[in-house]
């Protein structure tokens, strides 16, 4: 074991930090698009994906992820890294690390890093279920998501289980599967988690007869900024020190995410006749997602392709929920679902020197096709257990009455706005 990497201690702690803001910028974005009603409780969710997951992550979900014994696969062994024990030992009373990994950093920073990876993934199914959910469900469901289905997938893929690089679908096949950041563990997992949920909760009162417009576009606009700052963490950071393959992730990413937000512009044109701000903020985060599975393997010019095609498909997917009925309220499967499953198979064409387009030949295609189907299953299945089993014991959703008066007064007890006392106070001025 080599002496401390201060360089890459500082760029992963830095990143794990920056890929901690990402949830703020989600609450914000998902804030901004939900009605004046329900604002808070979306922001309460996302708190929720913040806290729950650290407690979990610090008892057994890094073990269950990365630190525990594998057990076929597809999972670690919750107990021998629980709370951190492996990773930290007790002295005087203050927990400091007991050695450096491999890129000569110490492990408390990949806890870091990679509990802000579990974070945000549960973050994002909140934007299909809003306006309808209760806060005390949710936090159940996310101790249960995180322990269950986000941490053996993050084994699974990157920690050597069945659908990484090294893992029995890549050697059968006989090419190494890639996702880089998280097509699969992160968008994938999230978008088919929230479509099972959306599937057993239902529909909000009014989907399909009513508009539900955006209270604050420029919240939607913020928090898309924010997360485009965020993913050079989440991106750059997964080079996992500071190197040519982390700069090189930030200009990929930023490259794709550019393409999509542009390629979704010129597709919204085409179809009403504006570019809207909205489309613009769902764009660049099309963009985010489709590269983040790619964005160490493929060169600028695919990246700028791999970002135009995910604008475009992520842009019409949105459409689906209305043609199927299902009511995922801020589209989180037709952009994190259908952005990263295309970018997780697009490494299969664009891949540099695996791609069919890039000089390889048709194994890398089908092992990304492969890990992206199993991902699906394997998230439907977890998800559906845990989502059936609360709706029949506790329920997942408040009264239609309360739904109808604002989730926000009857789950939070508040309002974001205080519309009346600002009128009030304008009346009285004028008297």
């Amino acid at each position: 074991m080599g002496a401390l990497d201060s360089g890459n201690t500082a760029w992963i702690l830095t990143s794990a930090s920056l890929v901690f803001l990402m949830t703020p910028g989600v609450a914000f974005f998902y804030g901004g698009m939900v009605r004046a009603k329900a604002v808070l409780n979306m922001l309460m969710l996302e708190a929720a994906a913040l806290s729950v997951t650290m407690i979990i992550w610090t008892l057994w979900g890094w073990s269950i992820a990365y630190a525990g014994n594998d057990i076929g696969g597809i999972f670690g062994d919750p107990a021998s890294g629980f709370l951190l024990k492996d990773s930290m030992v007790a002295k005087d009373g203050v927990f400091t690390t007991t050695g450096l990994n491999g890129n000569n950093y110490p492990v408390s920073v990949d806890v870091a890093f990679q509990v802000a990876f579990a974070m945000i993934t549960v973050g994002l199914i909140c934007g299909a279920i809003a306006e309808r959910v209760k806060y005390s469900t949710w936090m159940i469901f996310v101790a249960l998501w995180i322990t269950f289905d986000y941490a053996p997938m993050a084994h699974m893929v990157w920690n050597g289980g069945l659908l990484s690089a090294d893992g029995a679908i890549s050697k059968a096949i006989g090419a190494a599967a890639h996702d880089f950041a998280g097509g699969t563990v992160v968008h994938i997992n999230a978008a088919v988690a929230a479509l099972i949920i959306v599937l057993i909760i239902g529909k909000r009162k009014g989907f399909g007869t009513q508009p539900f417009r955006p209270h604050n576009v420029p919240f939607v606009m913020l928090g898309a900024f924010l997360l485009w700052f965020g993913w050079f963490g989440f991106n750059a950071g997964s080079a996992f020190a500071a190197n040519g393959t982390a700069g090189y992730a930030w200009v990929s990413t930023s490259a794709a995410t550019a393409a999509a937000m542009l390629s979704w512009g010129f597709t919204e044109k085409i179809r009403s006749g504006h570019y809207t701000a909205m489309g613009a903020a769902s764009g660049m985060v099309a963009g985010l997602v489709g590269i983040t599975p790619a964005a160490d393997v493929v060169s600028p010019l695919w990246a700028i392709v791999l970002g135009a095609i995910v604008g475009i498909l992520t842009c019409l997917a949105c459409g689906l929920k209305f043609k199927f009925g299902y009511d995922d309220s801020l589209d989180v499967v037709g952009v994190h679902g259908v952005g990263g499953f295309t970018g997780t198979l697009l490494i299969g064409f664009f891949g540099e020197g695996t791609g069919l387009l890039a000089g390889g030949d048709w194994k890398q295609l089908v092992v990304q096709l492969v890990i992206a189907l199993v991902a699906i299953l394997y998230s439907a299945v977890i998800t559906a257990i845990i989502a059936f089993a609360l709706e029949k014991t506790i329920g997942w959703r408040v009264t239609e009455a309360q739904e109808v008066g604002g989730i926000d007064l009857a789950d939070q007890g508040e309002r974001a706005y205080d519309f009346a006392g600002t009128a009030s106070s304008v009346l009285k001025e004028v008297k």
